[in-house]
């Protein structure tokens, strides 16, 4: 497969900043006019070599400037133990943690028949059943 040429990763990169591909193409120093640009940046993001291009870059700035899990609940752990933080947001770090740790289970509805009939059942330990 072919390498972008400088134009092209321009475009792509222009294209990731602003999600416009029309600006993009103009801004990257193609010329076009009337709708050409438009239907030129559209056939370029079509291009197999663009696309992988935008799609590593992409993955690569997620690696570079979106928190992980971990990074977050660092972040909440640091503020939770602040004791300059406001109280609100220290237990609102606490509730965040104890969310991703799976300390709160959320309320299900369960749709059915029913009798009206609960029965409860309980196992002695120390008899043997």
């Amino acid at each position: 497969m072919e390498e972008l040429n400088k134009k092209q990763r321009m475009f792509a990169d222009f294209y990731i900043q602003t999600g416009n591909a029309t600006d993009s193409y103009l801004r990257a120093g193609y010329k076009a006019g009337g709708h050409s640009a438009e239907v030129n940046a559209s056939r370029l993001l079509r291009n197999a070599e663009v696309l992988k291009y935008i799609k590593e870059r992409n993955e690569q700035l997620d690696v570079d400037f979106i928190a992980d899990i971990t990074e977050t609940k660092r972040f909440w752990t640091e503020l939770l133990r602040d004791e300059n933080a406001d109280m609100k947001d220290r237990l609102k770090a606490s509730e965040y943690i104890a969310k991703t740790n799976g300390a709160f289970v959320d309320k299900k509805e369960v749709k059915g028949a029913f009798d009206g009939i609960i029965e409860f059942g309980f196992i002695d330990p120390c008899k043997d059943n």
